[in-house]
């Protein structure tokens, strides 16, 4: 009789995701990234009335670097990785692009070989283009401002952005989509299997969805491996599915992607 065999080790540190705890947001890329790939990881500011005090102390604004020799972190989202910095110290990293490019290979999101690995960032990189024009619709003046303040310069900043930008760029991932179909199915942008590629660009265009309801409409038949194909299929992903029907998946509201009637199609 074959022994039994021994308990596998831990193959992934414990995560903490720094953010805030009311709206999706920036952190959304990164909770995504968890989910599909089923590891675990903690959001303090989402599991407790203190645990936003951990965000707002990494991101203080007197900071010059912590005990573990990390640098200041300017705005969350950060990431917290036990025993991963300099000497076994806590390593600290923000920026959303700079955290998806650590998580993606130790994930398994980052695509087969070294090639898939630029294509994967290049196209999150993208992806997140499109999510910083998005913001821009509802404050293309001034970030401090209210909407209502710079409405006027909304409503020209949202009607290029559905014009001209949101077609140049859907325009571009249905070609990337194409030319991986072969490999992806119509449904993953690089290889054969889900990237963070995949999972950046799906939250883009779930939240344009909530924000742009009737362009999104108008729009989906001129992109069909988008609409059809990419953005159903990501759903079902195991993970995902089961984390956007839970309690953890935070509902849009006044964060990156905001509703404004007056913005959308008319």
């Amino acid at each position: 009789m074959t022994a039994p065999s021994p308990k596998r080790p831990r193959t992934h540190p414990a995560y903490t995701l720094l953010y805030h705890p009311s709206v999706p947001g920036r952190g959304e890329y990164i909770r995504l990234a968890f989910e599909a790939s089923g590891v675990s990881y903690s959001d303090p500011a989402k599991e407790g009335t203190d645990g936003y005090d951990e965000v707002l102390a990494v991101c203080d604004p007197s900071s010059t670097g912590d005990e573990d020799g990390n640098p200041p972190v300017f705005a969350p989202p950060a990431l917290r990785v036990p025993g991963a910095g300099k000497d076994g110290k806590a390593l600290v990293i923000h920026q959303t692009p700079n955290i998806l490019l650590y998580l993606g290979p130790r994930l398994g999101l980052a695509g087969a070989d070294e090639a898939e690995g630029f294509w994967v960032n290049q196209l999150a990189l993208t992806a997140l283009d499109v999510n910083n024009e998005a913001h821009d619709t509802h404050h293309p003046v001034a970030v401090g401002d209210y909407y209502e303040a710079q409405k006027e310069e909304s409503l020209r900043k949202a009607k290029d952005f559905r014009e001209n930008r949101l077609p140049k760029f859907f325009s571009y991932f249905e070609r990337v989509l194409k030319h991986n179909e072969s490999a992806g199915e119509g449904k993953y942008m690089v290889g054969d299997k889900l990237t963070y590629a995949d999972l950046t660009f799906w939250q883009v265009v779930d939240g344009l969805h909530f924000a742009f309801p009737n362009e999104m409409m108008a729009r989906a038949s001129e992109f069909p491996f988008i609409f059809e194909n990419f953005y159903p299929a990501i759903k079902e992903e195991k993970g995902i599915k089961a984390y956007l029907g839970s309690d953890r998946r935070l509902e849009y509201s006044m964060g990156l992607y905001r509703h404004y009637p007056e913005l959308d199609r008319q």
